[in-house]
């Protein structure tokens, strides 16, 4: 898959691709396979990443402010220390992610998968996760003022 930054500069995206630091600031990656790609400490800020394929890909550090990630596959993935402020992960697959540190202040996680992820110390302030499974999610530390943690 062929991708254009904001620059112009364009990547061909495999699995495992090394994208660390790369600006795909507003980048339509809709569907797209990134599937153990690194995108640590990437500038992912408004990009469209809705329904694409993110499984065990490294998002260490990244810059996902305002991203759409609504039903991403985010099963396995790290993204420890990553802003993901105002994004909107509804319905995002989030089984065994590693959010420890993240910033999901204002984030939309509704009915979004949290089964056994790792959200500790992250900031969840003002956060939607109403319908939000978090099955054996480990929540220590996490800051929850504010949030909508409402059944379905």
């Amino acid at each position: 898959m062929r991708v254009t930054d904001s620059d112009g500069k364009q990547y061909t995206i495999e699995p495992e691709t090394n994208l660390s630091g790369a600006d795909l600031n507003s980048a339509n990656l809709k569907g797209a396979d990134l599937s153990e790609v690194d995108l640590s400490k990437a500038d992912l800020r408004g990009a469209n990443l809705e329904e694409a394929n993110l499984t065990s890909a490294n998002l260490k550090g990244a810059d996902l402010e305002e991203a759409n990630l609504a039903g991403a596959n985010l099963k396995g993935a790290d993204l420890s220390k990553a802003d993901l402020e105002g994004a909107n992960l509804e319905g995002a697959n989030l089984t065994s992610a590693n959010l420890k540190g993240a910033d999901l202040e204002g984030a939309n996680l509704a009915g979004a998968n949290l089964k056994g992820a790792d959200l500790t110390n992250a900031d969840l302030e003002g956060a939607n996760l109403k319908g939000a499974d978090l099955k054996g999610a480990n929540l220590a530390g996490a800051d929850l003022e504010g949030a909508n943690l409402t059944g379905r």
